[in-house]
């Protein structure tokens, strides 16, 4: 689960500047975020990986083509 994690916020940090402490928060969210899916039964690391990026980028909003500047125009 940590080599999931870790992986999860190396690739995170390339993909979106951002401050410390925000790095330092999306650990601590990331981390219960994977734990709950490790206790559940996911034991896939890549997998764990995967779930965990798509839940930061669902909460920094880069997933919401509005939120990152798109109007349909």
């Amino acid at each position: 689960m940590e080599a999931a994690i870790d992986r999860i916020m190396q690739t995170y940090d390339l993909l979106v500047d951002h401050t410390a402490a925000a790095s330092h928060e999306a650990r601590a969210k990331v981390t219960e975020y994977v734990q709950t899916l490790f206790e559940a039964g996911e034991k896939d690391t890549h997998r764990l990986t995967v779930c965990g990026l798509t839940y930061l980028r669902q909460l920094d909003g880069s997933t919401d083509h509005v939120k990152a500047g798109y109007t349909g125009l």
